[in-house]
């Protein structure tokens, strides 16, 4: 939860959610740790340990790290003393990472099998993004170093995801933090300033072997997925300003290439900034049993779910409306090619008028539930929802098909991060804690 970027001097905090709908705190905050400072804008986060520790007895998923984009610290929480309040274990400074490695704006976080910690930056200190690559924490959360080789540092940094019996690393690219954290400006693609290309390396040696070029169907690459089946050289990587999904998979040859899967066609609009609106393509994921891939478009305001059991050929089989900024009641119309206006439908729940556009989404792991907020950035959020940094993020639930596909939004979950004892909070990731579908999950 943050509160960076609001204009409210209080320090971000995670946030506890009861999700089991048994129990007498279903859809409330149950607990609250505030950080120690101000100003980190909390971002993405990830584990001490994962499925690539399989085999080691000594691996326990008991940390979650939480990388701060905006201040560059590294938060590491305990949630094993006790899963409902978690406690703060250890502050990696920024001054410790620059020091070090010259890394800045750390993104994403994930566990290595070696219980080391991997985390794209996006920059150096100055917000470059020439300065970007990847930080190693070892296992008791020191600095260590970079992972990747020298001279061979992505153009780029986002997002990663790693297939060891492949032995690749695929990574993304947002663009430069001195360029994002002010807001986006359509000027700053055409500048250079944003990512168009995916980087290849070598698992876990770290050689940059190949960029792929995804040119103007792959506009600002983020979030990257490779299926969840080890055996898979398949995955997929969502491309914001273009609103592509973008397959890419190994070749007969042993390199990578890539290609267009799903495209969510602009919108023709009255009323704002540009003729055409993107969907915006932000957070994606994959179902465990890799039968499902569902997205958030944050602009458009729809959450929706392909079938993937064919990877070259996914199949829309749910779709639901949860904001947007083409929302009945809002300024903005969308236009049909013979001229008629029309906009979304979106539900009020628990007579709540729904806020922003969907944007992190969390699956349950039995594939059934799926948790919306509705966060990008703050200075994003601030540029395209000002009511969203007014009145705060809240938090949703949709229930899955899993049999046929299908997308509702359940009624009897909301959560109103507008409502925080500090003022309204803008809300971004949220984690399981693993085991029970239906615990708590944080955000």
């Amino acid at each position: 939860m943050m509160y960076a970027g609001t204009g409210r001097e209080k320090p971000d905090f995670l946030a506890t959610v009861d999700v089991d709908p048994n129990s007498p705190t279903y859809s409330k905050v149950i607990h609250r740790l505030s950080m120690p400072c101000v100003g980190d804008e909390l971002h993405h986060s990830g584990w001490n340990a994962c499925s690539s520790c399989h085999g080691d007895p000594s691996a326990d998923r008991r940390f979650l790290i939480l990388p701060s984009l905006v201040s560059g610290r590294v938060y590491v929480i305990d949630t094993q003393k006790n899963p409902k309040a978690p406690s703060l274990h250890k502050v990696v400074q920024p001054e410790d990472i620059v020091k070090n490695t010259g890394l800045a704006y750390p993104h994403t976080s994930h566990c290595l099998a070696s219980g080391d910690i991997m985390i794209s930056c996006l920059g150096d200190k100055d917000g470059n993004a020439k300065g970007n690559g990847f930080l190693l924490l070892d296992s008791e959360f020191n600095v260590k170093g970079r992972w990747e080789k020298p001279g061979h540092s992505p153009m780029f940094g986002y997002d990663f995801w790693y297939q060891p019996r492949h032995k690749t690393m695929i990574s993304s690219s947002w663009g430069a933090p001195v360029s994002f954290t002010k807001g986006f400006d359509l000027q700053h693609v055409t500048d250079g300033l944003y990512g168009r290309h995916l980087h290849v390396y070598s698992w876990p040696d770290g050689e940059l072997k190949q960029t792929l070029d995804l040119g103007d169907t792959g506009l600002i690459p983020l979030e990257t997925r490779f299926l969840h089946d080890p055996s898979k050289d398949t995955g997929y990587v969502g491309c914001a300003l273009t609103s592509n999904m973008v397959r890419f998979f190994k070749t007969k040859d042993g390199s990578w290439s890539h290609e267009v899967a799903i495209s969510v066609k602009p919108l023709k609009v009255q009323n704002w900034i540009l003729p055409e609106m993107p969907g915006l393509i932000t957070d994606f994921l994959i179902s465990l049993d890799d039968r499902f891939l569902y997205f958030a478009n944050w602009l458009h305001g729809d959450v929706r779910q392909y079938n993937i059991e064919d990877p070259k050929n996914p199949v829309l089989v749910g779709q639901v409306w949860v904001g947007g900024l083409i929302k009945k009641g809002s300024p903005v119309v969308a236009m049909t090619e013979d001229g008629k206006t029309w906009q979304s439908d979106v539900p009020e729940i628990q007579g709540h008028r729904l806020r922003g556009g969907p944007q992190m989404i969390q699956l349950s792991l039995d594939g059934k539930r799926l948790y919306v907020t509705n966060s990008l950035f703050s200075a994003w959020d601030r540029q395209f929802y000002p009511e969203l940094v007014e009145k705060g993020s809240h938090m949703l639930q949709i229930d899955v098909n899993t049999e046929e596909g299908g997308l509702k939004t359940n009624p009897n979950f909301f959560v109103d991060f507008g409502a925080e004892p500090d003022g309204p909070s803008l809300a971004h990731e949220m984690r399981y804690p693993g085991g029970d579908c239906t615990s708590d999950i944080w955000t």
